[in-house]
């Protein structure tokens, strides 16, 4: 699309792109259990790419807490045979370190003068240990929280949002980041350039967005 080599703005998500991916998470979990990968994600995450009534969308919405999102889950996994508890699905982030390549890229953004946000499907309880992984305020402009919105991805209106939230920025003068397709399907249906983030190989996501800058600015990233 036109002017999409000059991007204005980057958005990232968070879990995935700075952190190791929860996706990869349960589908460890779901291997160690004996779930098959289909039945495991479904069943945590609902159909990821719509915005649903399953436990974890309302979770990211807001509309719900944890707790009870930990019990609908366990209900919904011991009716289809499985025993699946929300703690031990993620218990690998918990020891999961920050990609600090990433965070480095996310600090050549803002040097190079452009815009930044981060655009998460978060959850309440998750907010205070997410946001003190990062130096938030050095590296963003912007940071828009599902759960603080009532609004996830892949909805349009969280990415025409945080556009708002950073000036009015274009949709094509705009990168975004996520480690899940639909979502980076999502953000490239209004006109904005996605990069997929591959949990086995997201260096190559870095490598892709400073190329993409890399005349953004008079001093290529």
């Amino acid at each position: 699309m036109a002017n999409r080599s000059r991007p204005e703005a980057v958005l990232f998500d968070f879990g995935g792109v700075f952190l190791d991916s929860p996706f990869a998470a349960v589908r460890a979990f779901g291997e160690q259990a004996g779930i098959p990968d289909d039945g495991v994600m479904e069943l945590v995450f609902g159909r990821y790419d719509a915005d649903t009534d399953h436990p974890w969308h309302r979770l990211e919405r807001g509309e719900i807490d944890l707790a009870t999102t930990r019990q609908e889950i366990l209900d919904l996994s011991q009716a289809a045979g499985y025993r699946i508890d929300l703690f031990d699905a993620f218990a690998t982030l918990v020891r999961a370190g920050i990609r600090d390549e990433m965070v480095a890229v996310a600090r050549e953004v803002r040097d190079a003068g452009l815009k930044s946000a981060i655009v998460t499907n978060n959850v309440r309880e998750f907010g205070e240990s997410w946001r003190a992984m990062l130096p938030v305020d050095e590296l963003f402009d912007a940071i828009v929280d599902s759960h603080e919105i009532g609004l996830r991805k892949p909805d349009p209106r969280i990415f025409e949002l945080a556009l708002e939230r950073l000036g009015g920025v274009a949709p094509s003068r705009a990168v975004f980041l996520d480690d899940f397709e639909g979502n980076v399907a999502a953000a490239e249906r209004l006109g904005m350039h996605g990069i997929l983030v591959d949990h086995d190989d997201w260096i190559r996501a870095v490598e892709r967005l400073r190329a993409l800058l890399s005349g953004a600015s008079e001093t290529p990233l």
